[in-house]
């Protein structure tokens, strides 16, 4: 997918929105870590990892089983509180 664009200046840098549609096509998500690579006049931008979660996303992704039910024990100093 092409789309065309236009540079703007933001602050001290240069930037690019990219178009929703664009994201999508390349599962590009709101948090997602990316790498850009500049190499002569062609500027790729890449998925690194794992996109950062939203609560939602969290909470739906959150199996109790999995993860010691609604309760989770925490520790401190000699002691286990609920």
């Amino acid at each position: 997918m092409a789309k065309r664009l236009t540079i703007q200046k933001w602050g001290n840098r240069l930037a690019v929105r990219i178009p929703a549609k664009v994201a999508r096509a390349a599962r590009l998500s709101e948090g997602q870590p990316v790498v850009v690579i500049a190499q002569e006049a062609v500027v790729t931008i890449k998925p690194v990892g794992e996109p950062k979660l939203t609560l939602a996303q969290k909470l739906v992704r959150f199996d109790p089983k999995k993860h010691g039910g609604e309760l989770m024990a925490t520790r401190r100093g000699g002691e286990v509180s609920y």
